[in-house]
């Protein structure tokens, strides 16, 4: 690790406050096209199938990019790099605003995903710069933007599209993001903190290839089957191309996901607790819109409108900036376990809520609240139990890994519940309440295997000092 002079430091509440307009940017271009999909499928004169392909494309690409970014802001700069993928990311929003194409559409979807890396580049900035005291909190807020900012494009979506068009779903994110990226370049010095290496690019292009192929077979079960001839190549193909990744990984000298570290503990459980997460995040912004706004001849739903299935997220939204604004002040009593226990049981809650009641309005905004408070919980806590597992100079990779795992377990979630609604589509064309009812209980069960993967994560009390490498490196520091 190489460290140079530190450049003046503008006030750590101005950093804080750009970095977190940069994260909820970006979070709310990952969600607000969701509730939207049915007016874009429209106005672009697509299917159904082909449409799903902006989310999951856009959740492919972030799994991809973020470890790459992660790495090459540890080697180049985390701020340099903050401001290219910024950049990146105003452009490709605008080519999406613009797009009256699938194609096209999905171009700037892809690259908007690889700006996943704002995540990890601004928890890395808040780990190397900011007060010892102030890092816990800070990382859980920037964490819980994530889910926050999905949450609130879920709630935008509506309007905008009522009143605007699907173009401004673009549009507007770009008055925030503007004017953030260019103040980040002037006002947000680099970081002192080096780790030189390089990219392996051929693992990248294994990873890509890898979960391409099975998203697609995922997202093409309801046409060709879950057991089809179609489903089983793509599937296994897949699977091998994902192995040869591994064993790349396993073998290169600098690897892109250190798989080294994922032998750690702390390390390993965190991510696996992450991807199951994910797995319940994302569902939630394809399951509940899409049941509310069933009409009610179908035999449920409620026949809301875009702007009203927004509205049933609102408590989520809320009570997920709520609760991970405090689980800082919680892992300084409590350790940042408990936490993360907290939320994944919470999060379990809210589905078992959804696949055994849901007829009534207010169960629907009781477990839109229970979902909201476990994610903002859960994700706060999960990237602190990361950095308390590694050295400084692996901060970058390991919060890029457990983006990534999060991400992969969204992308995986969003294509097997929109798999069970479309096999379960009825005559008269709409998804069946028992696949909804499938489709929540699936989510719970996932949810709850995090639950019980998080047992196996060591406490802060219990980890000796081999275990947590992070904090032998600060005590040699500190000595």
């Amino acid at each position: 690790m190489i460290a140079t002079e530190p450049a003046a430091r503008q006030h750590y509440d101005v950093t804080f406050a750009l970095l977190a307009a940069a994260a909820i940017s970006y979070a709310l271009l990952q969600s607000l096209v969701a509730p939207a999909l049915p007016e874009i499928q429209h106005a672009l004169g697509t299917s159904v199938n082909s449409v799903s392909w902006i989310l999951t494309a856009y959740l492919l690409s972030a799994s991809i990019a973020t470890p790459l970014i992660g790495r090459l802001g540890d080697m180049y700069g985390k701020e340099k790099l903050l401001v290219i993928v910024l950049v990146l990311l105003c452009i490709a929003t605008v080519v999406s605003a613009l797009a009256t194409t699938l194609a096209v559409m999905l171009v700037g979807r892809v690259v908007q995903g690889a700006a996943g890396g704002v995540f990890p580049l601004a928890i890395g900035i808040i780990r190397d710069e900011f007060p010892r005291e102030k890092v816990a909190g800070r990382i859980g807020i920037i964490s819980a933007l994530a889910g926050v900012g999905g949450g609130v494009g879920i709630v935008l979506a509506g309007p905008i599209v009522d009143h605007l068009s699907y173009h401004w779903l673009f549009w507007l994110p770009l008055v925030a993001l503007v004017p953030a990226t260019i103040a980040i370049r002037l006002y947000v010095p680099e970081s002192p903190v080096r780790v030189p290496g390089r990219v392996n690019w051929v693992s990248a292009a294994l990873m890509a290839v890898g979960l391409g192929a099975v998203l697609i077979a995922v997202s093409k079960t309801p046409s060709w089957g879950w057991l089809s001839a179609e489903t089983v190549v793509v599937m296994v193909f897949g699977l091998l191309v994902l192995a040869a990744w591994v064993y790349s990984e396993t073998h290169s000298a600098e690897p892109l996901v250190d798989m080294k570290m994922m032998r750690i503990r702390g390390v390993w459980t965190t991510n696996t607790v992450a991807l199951l997460l994910g797995f319940g995040m994302y569902s939630s912004f394809i399951l509940l819109p899409q049941y509310v706004e069933t009409p009610e001849k179908a035999g449920y739903g409620f026949g809301a409108t875009v702007t009203g299935a927004g509205l049933f997220l609102l408590p989520s939204t809320v009570a997920m900036l709520f609760a991970g604004a405090q689980t800082g002040r919680l892992e300084k009593r409590f350790g940042s376990k408990p936490p993360l226990l907290a939320g994944a049981a919470l999060s379990a809650l809210s589905y078992a809520v959804l696949a055994a009641e849901r007829d009534e309005r207010w169960e629907i905004y009781l477990a839109a609240l229970l979902l909201g408070a476990g994610i903002g919980l859960a994700f706060a806590a999960m990237v602190n139990l990361i950095i308390e597992n590694v050295s400084p100079a692996q901060t970058g990779v390991a919060t890029g890994m457990n983006a990534v795992t999060r991400t992969v377990g969204g992308a995986f979630g969003g294509a097997a519940v929109a798999s069970i609604l479309a096999s379960s589509v009825e005559a008269a064309g709409f998804p069946s309440a028992h696949g909804f009812t499938v489709a929540f209980a699936a989510c719970a069960i996932a949810v709850a295997c995090g639950v019980l993967v998080g047992l196996l994560i060591p406490s802060r009390q219990a980890m000796t000092l081999a275990e947590r490498p992070g904090l032998h490196m600060r005590r040699r520091s500190e000595v």
